[in-house]
């Protein structure tokens, strides 16, 4: 919530690629912003992931287990099935999506209060399907520091599961995109 109050104005607090692609859709952004919203997006997720690994640095070298060092830096699945859990993420992002476009609806909303409201639609979607994938439901927020668990000089870090970061890149995709286009064919 504190990056969308620091960064809301310039950005219109838009840290999720998902949601950029999806409002693109929708028309509701530029195309020509995309580029420049997802590399920044990512970018920021990567450098966040480093300046962690830089903090904590004493913390992972003296941890021997893999998945735990992964687990700083992105999400896995409880129980990996690649088809449920591109699913999940899909409906956990329609979910944000859906809820952040017909905010829209409520003109008595306020800026401050809205990210206040997305902040306990994020808080609900991790209490009931956090479970399932770890709920990335925005693809830098994992792929971002999955890419830095990788190219960082972790000591004994293992694997970071590439083969797993596909459900948390097009799980949120499937799931804004159905959102944005559900949200316009309904007759409001």
């Amino acid at each position: 919530m504190l990056p969308a109050c620091i960064f809301g104005a310039a950005s219109g607090a838009s840290f999720n690629p998902a949601l950029t692609l999806a409002l693109a859709v929708d028309g509701s952004f530029a195309w020509s912003m995309v580029p420049g919203y997802i590399v920044a997006q990512f970018a920021g997720a990567f450098v966040g992931a480093a300046v962690v690994y830089l903090l904590f640095k004493g913390q992972f070298d003296a941890t021997e287990d893999q998945a735990t060092k992964l687990g700083v830096f992105c999400t896995a699945p409880s129980i990996p099935n690649l088809g449920l859990n591109i699913f999940s993420e899909a409906v956990g992002t329609f979910i944000l999506v859906f809820a952040i476009k017909g905010m829209a609806n409520v003109p008595e909303l306020t800026d401050g209060l809205g990210k206040f409201i997305v902040f306990g639609i994020i808080v609900s979607i991790g209490m009931s399907l956090g479970g399932l994938t770890g709920y990335a439901i925005n693809p830098a927020r994992d792929l971002g520091p999955r890419l830095a668990h990788a190219v960082l000089p972790i000591k004994g870090k293992g694997s970071s599961n590439w083969g797993y970061g596909v459900a948390t890149l097009v799980g949120p995709v499937i799931g804004a995109v159905a959102a944005v286009l559900l949200y316009g064919a309904i007759p409001w």
